[in-house]
């Protein structure tokens, strides 16, 4: 049997808001598989949802910039080594420049974005800023992702001073003042969506290998109850419309009315307004922040001064 060590209970619980004892219980049954471990807990009924990633585990921002005359927006995620350097003026002022570049110059990914040249000045490269930069602030800074959206009607939102940020691109009406405010609660609403975010925006997008899993999870729930075969796929069938609710941003209960979805939302204030998709980036989602354990360096420095 796989070692259980505690960082993987820790890491599952993390996830799945589980036991310690029902985490270490559920590895050890799958011989430490994390996944196998997620569906185990969700199938006993001792999770139930699971986060795709582990908890926040590096510093930076999330940040965005929508072009409103070219109808282009970008979201970009900037980590760093301290929640100290992502808050000053320096790092955020990087940030902004760089999702400005991503909207002017289109690159296809984070390598080409790097190699391109400044958009303010030709004579320097993203990369050749981004290491003047840490250069200056004394902390590692890397661009690790980034969404760009170009055409119809772009709006983003960012959270929790750039802890969560979201892109979103919609058609079908004229803009207006009023389309803008509805756009922009829908990116509020995938941005503050807690402790499940959405991952569609209408159920039929939904991937058939997502639902079909999530009906075999549903299914091992009721038996694991000691449902009846007979009701269980009635019992299934009404717990995948919650689970649509989860997952399709439209099906949503809206966040400022919970009475009303958000497609209902919609059609209320700007009839005819189609969300073709969105990104959403929870800053730091499954990098692992680098825990200092003083102690040891203090023995390794020790360690290589006798040498």
């Amino acid at each position: 049997m796989a070692e259980i060590s505690a960082k993987i209970v820790m890491e599952l619980r993390g996830r799945t808001g589980a036991g310690m004892m029902d985490c270490k219980k559920a590895l050890a049954a799958v011989e430490g598989d994390m996944e196998k471990a997620i569906d185990y807990l969700r199938e006993k009924g001792l999770a139930a949802a699971a986060k795709k990633q582990s908890r926040i585990a590096a510093e930076g921002v999330v940040g965005s910039y929508v072009c409103k005359e070219c109808k282009t927006g970008a979201l970009v995620e900037i980590n760093c080594e301290t929640d100290f350097v992502a808050k000053t003026d320096k790092f955020l002022d990087l940030v902004r420049e760089i999702a400005i570049q991503i909207v002017k110059k289109n690159p296809a990914d984070v390598d080409e974005l790097n190699a391109q040249a400044y958009y303010k000045d030709e004579s320097t490269t993203i990369s050749a800023m981004v290491t003047a930069a840490t250069a200056e602030i004394g902390e590692k800074i890397s661009i690790r992702r980034f969404a760009r959206y170009e055409g119809g009607i772009v709006d983003s939102y960012i959270h929790m001073g750039g802890k969560v940020g979201v892109l979103v691109q919609a058609d079908g009406v004229e803009e207006t003042e009023v389309v803008d405010e509805v756009l922009h609660d829908v990116a509020l609403q995938i941005a503050a969506a807690s402790p499940v975010a959405p991952e569609y925006v209408r159920r039929e997008e939904v991937d058939p290998k997502h639902l079909e899993h999530e009906k075999e999870i549903l299914i091992a729930q009721a038996r694991n109850e000691g449902k009846p075969e007979k009701i269980i796929e009635k019992m299934v069938a009404g717990r995948i419309v919650k689970f649509y609710k989860d997952v399709c941003v439209l099906e949503q209960a809206f966040v400022k009315d919970g009475e009303m979805s958000v497609q209902q939302m919609i059609d209320q204030k700007a009839k005819g307004l189609n969300i073709i998709r969105f990104t959403r980036y929870k800053m730091g989602d499954g990098l692992e922040k680098r825990v200092n354990d003083l102690a040891a360096e203090v023995a390794e420095q020790i360690g290589s001064m006798k040498k």
